[in-house]
């Protein structure tokens, strides 16, 4: 089974009553593409000088190992802009988590579900513990269900671009993080560090 096949096996959410199969057409790799997707959700300083992007999978136990680390580096340089590229690519489960963090942003709770989802200990989560995390991090499940109706063919849209840039960077699995010129899978503390300086000393000027 190809990504493409594992993400059209979930159309919908809880449910989402509209959805379609990811048959990705190519994109092109630039800067806009990467950096200013307008459906992508941004965590950190929008006017940082170094940007990560990182492409994450719910169901990812080396991304919920990084993720203190990375939410950590972010507010501690107050200088890091964070782009989240959901790439539900490990279970139908990641899908369904991916829809809701990114349904949530709509109500302005997208870093609140990602934590929530992220912090899940183990691997191989069911939907069901993804729904409970979700609706205990105080989501209004509401207004998150009406988002998700609302804005089905937008959530499946940045799915689709997400999945076809992955494929296009040539990317093997989660997490990747892309800081600067450089790309990395699992960082600590001390690597984002680092890895942020060494983004900065790279910049021309």
């Amino acid at each position: 089974m190809n990504r493409r096949q594992l993400i059209a096996l979930v159309p919908g959410l809880i449910p989402l009553t509209a959805g379609a199969a990811l048959a990705a057409a190519p994109v092109k790799v630039d800067a806009n593409t990467l950096f200013n997707d307008a459906e992508a959700p941004v965590g950190g300083n929008a006017q940082g000088d170094v940007t990560i992007i990182a492409f994450l999978d719910y169901n990812c136990p080396f991304c919920k190992k990084s993720a203190p680390d990375l939410d950590r580096i972010v507010a501690t340089d107050g200088r890091v802009r964070l782009v989240y590229k959901d790439w539900p690519i490990l279970t139908d489960a990641s899908i369904y988590g991916a829809q809701m963090a990114l349904g949530a942003k709509y109500q302005g709770q997208y870093e609140t579900a990602h934590r929530a989802l992220m912090a899940i200990p183990g691997r191989n989560i069911d939907k069901a513990a993804m729904l409970a995390a979700v609706k205990t991090a105080g989501i209004d499940m509401t207004r998150l269900q009406a988002d998700i109706d609302a804005h089905a063919d937008a959530i499946t849209g940045l799915l689709q671009r997400n999945l076809a840039l992955a494929e296009a960077l040539k990317l093997e699995g989660t997490p990747i993080y892309l800081i600067g010129p450089f790309r990395f899978s699992t960082l600590d503390y001390d690597g984002f560090a680092q890895a942020v300086s060494d983004a900065r000393a790279h910049k021309p000027g």
